[in-house]
């Protein structure tokens, strides 16, 4: 079994979940809505814009009064947050000594003017923290168990960030678990979360739980080429206790590399789960999978359950798993 780190949890402030960057008090050397952009940072070469270097990330201009710079951002999934990643990539010369965070939880969507004003309390999530340049720098928050919907990312004095990853587990409105209404169990949107697989070699098994259809092969979750004996597996734990009814699998994408055949697994535990003493019940019985292709499966569990585990036989991609059920049933 592979460890889980902070890192292997879902970006809370993707792009593709709906974050934004809502304010900045200042972008003068390079645009606020790059934090969050997708791909890796780059570096341009000899690139000159109008107000200096090309740089691809947040950047503002050199402080000459007292105070420190701050950007706004709206998370796409608002939720509990258990680490963050500030990239100072290709940021040598002009990166921020210094970077903190802090968190609201505003209903609705509130205005830039609404989060800048006193009548917003912003909590500290990440006391300031001394950052190095063209680095990674990886923070872990412990204990903190406050639902964010938005976060101030403040920087000291001044200076660039390239990107902004936030880590963690979504926690949606309580209205989406109504009594009697049909939901997916597993969705992150909803607060499901991959916690434990095997091999995570070509992609992320949170993969599996993200919305939409994949848009590509590395979109979904793929295990190495297994040599030996066994199979490989993923472990979802359920955004809430309830009972399941039907699951969904998409292999969209994997052709050459589909696994041959699939099985799913029920348990009924706590927060303190472990999968090697977890009581496994059978969901969904060995079934051949088809490359390319969305499988459905009517696989109703006699009781609640809070964790499935997803079996496949001997290795491969899985693109999507959707497993639909009634919370708190």
């Amino acid at each position: 079994m592979i460890p889980f780190m902070f890192t292997d949890l879902p970006n809370l402030a993707a792009q593709r979940l709906g974050t934004e960057v809502i304010a900045a008090n200042d972008e003068f050397f390079a645009p606020k809505e790059a934090l969050l952009t997708a791909g890796a940072p780059e570096w341009r070469e000899g690139v000159y814009t109008e107000q200096g270097k090309w740089m691809d990330g947040w950047e503002t201009r050199r402080r000459r009064t007292p105070g420190h710079d701050w950007a706004i951002i709206r998370l796409g999934l608002p939720g509990i947050v258990r680490g963050v990643v500030i990239d100072t990539a290709f940021f040598t010369g002009n990166f921020p000594e210094k970077a903190g965070i802090e968190a609201c939880a505003v209903p609705g969507a509130p205005s830039a003017a609404q989060l800048t004003s006193p009548e917003t309390r912003w909590e500290p999530l990440l006391p300031p923290a001394v950052l190095q340049g063209n680095c990674l720098n990886s923070f872990a928050i412990d204990a903190i168990d406050r639902r964010a919907t938005h976060l101030r990312l403040n920087i000291f004095p001044d200076g660039g960030v390239a990107r902004l990853r936030v880590h963690g587990q979504a926690v949606p409105d309580d209205a989406v678990f109504q009594t009697n209404v049909e939901v997916d169990l597993a969705a992150m949107a909803n607060g499901g979360v991959v916690v434990a697989c095997s091999d995570m070699h070509y992609g992320q098994p949170q993969n599996l739980i993200q919305p939409g259809r994949s848009t590509y092969m590395g979109d979904g979750w793929e295990t190495r080429r297994r040599r030996g004996p066994g199979h490989d597996w993923s472990v979802v734990r359920l955004a809430r206790r309830g009972r399941i009814v039907r699951a969904e699998l998409d292999t969209d994408h994997y052709k050459g590399n589909a696994p041959g055949s699939c099985m799913l697994e029920y348990a009924d535990a706590g927060r303190s789960f472990d999968h090697n003493t977890a009581h496994w019940h059978s969901l969904v019985a060995e079934a051949p999978l088809t490359p390319d292709a969305p499988h459905r499966w009517d696989c109703p569990t006699p009781n609640a359950v809070t964790h499935v585990r997803l079996n496949i036989y001997p290795d491969g991609g899985v693109a999507r798993l959707r497993l639909f059920g009634q919370a708190g049933v």
